[in-house]
């Protein structure tokens, strides 16, 4: 059986799968996976449709990941054509998905079709709903389910975007962590000409901040770039020029290394809070949320097995990366050493979202090459 990616892309994108609602185009890969002799079970949770999809019943087992999920579209007249009616024009396809990562979902089971029956070991596929979601029911739901059945993969490839320019650009061997803190500084309400009666809250949020942005977190480890902070938001909730407010709220966002872990930046963002409100009477209350750990997938076999692929497809030897933000990988490396490899993101998210034609026939051929490549060692 032969599944045509470009045809399968154009079938996902009419499913206007916006977060949580993939159903459909779930429903449409499981009926095409069992014709295909996968064994295929739905792993939903809290609303959230995904998808396992297993062919052959031993080891080793590669696995692949994606979502079908996508962004809200935004206003539909920005956009030169209809955002699910994945138009082709001189050779590129226009939707949402198209880039992110409907074309990805599509190469690696285009692939995985082909490959099953002769496959010398086992291929799973696990395609959730829910990755530009929270993602707590999407691939965590999947290996949840994973872990009480005995299922299990023993490395696996993630079809996110990879690529900033080119196709065969760049590869994703790991990726920094993620963390929030939104932070409220409580003072005492007073008149602008009298501080004295008054605790001002901004001149506290100010100090706190400025402390956060002139610490050097790190210079970089082996595999990262530095640990960055920025700060994302400032609000006092005040119009009037001659009032000290009462309360003053901020949020920082923390994207780090593999020199630090969430913990760890949310013990320091505490301890700089308190030096702030022993100085200035204010106290700060933080509300921290880390959505991703750092980590990294050494450069070893798995690693060289894709870029062997990619460089055999493309011509290019792809750079190992971990820059970005995050994705499902960040759940898969609990699990199994995990790689991504995917198509060019320059237009991920964005009005007019698209890839080209041609980028999605080579992604089907760089995946057809890992399973050849990975089964063969």
């Amino acid at each position: 059986m032969t599944t045509d990616p470009v045809e399968l892309t154009q079938d996902l994108i009419r499913h206007a799968s916006v977060t949580p609602d993939a159903a459909a185009p779930i429903t449409m890969l499981a009926n095409l996976l069992q014709d295909a002799g996968f064994v295929c079970t739905r792993v939903d949770r809290n609303g959230i449709a995904n998808l396992y999809a297993r062919s052959g019943g031993h080891g080793p087992v590669l696995g692949f990941n994606g979502h079908v999920d996508v962004v809200p579209v935004g206003n539909p007249d920005d956009w030169t054509s209809d955002p699910f009616g994945a138009e082709l024009r001189d050779g590129v396809m226009y939707g949402r998905g198209a880039c992110d990562m409907k074309s990805g979902v599509a190469a690696f089971v285009a692939a995985a079709v082909d490959a099953a029956e002769t496959c010398p070991g086992s291929l799973v596929l696990t395609i959730t709903g829910d990755e530009e979601g929270d993602g707590i029911d999407g691939t965590a739901a999947i290996l949840d389910w994973m872990a009480e059945t005995n299922e299990k993969m023993d490395a696996c490839i993630v079809g996110e975007p990879t690529c900033p320019n080119h196709m065969g650009e760049m590869i994703k061997i790991g990726r920094r962590g993620s963390m929030t803190a939104r932070i409220t500084a409580r003072g005492l309400q007073g008149h602008s000409a009298y501080p004295r009666q008054a605790r001002n809250p901004i001149h506290a949020m100010i100090a706190y901040l400025d402390r956060l942005i002139a610490t050097d977190l790190d210079d970089g480890t082996d595999h990262f770039d530095r640990t960055t902070l920025q700060v994302t938001g400032f609000d006092t909730g005040n119009d009037a020029n001659n009032v000290i407010p009462a309360t003053c709220r901020a949020m920082v966002n923390i994207r780090f290394n593999d020199a630090h872990t969430g913990v760890d930046l949310t013990n320091w963002l505490h301890a700089e809070a308190e030096v702030v409100r022993r100085e200035h009477q204010v106290p700060l209350e933080l509300d921290v949320s880390v959505s991703g750990e750092s980590f990294v997938t050494p450069p070893g076999r798995l690693s060289e097995t894709v870029q062997k692929a990619v460089e055999e497809v493309t011509g290019n030897v792809p750079v190992l990366s971990t820059t970005g933000g995050t994705s499902d990988a960040r759940f898969i490396r609990h699990h199994c050493p995990v790689i991504e490899v995917g198509l060019v993101g320059a237009t991920m998210h964005q009005v007019d979202e698209r890839v080209a034609v041609k980028d999605i026939v080579q992604l089907k051929a760089i995946y057809d090459r890992i399973i050849r490549g990975y089964f063969a060692k």
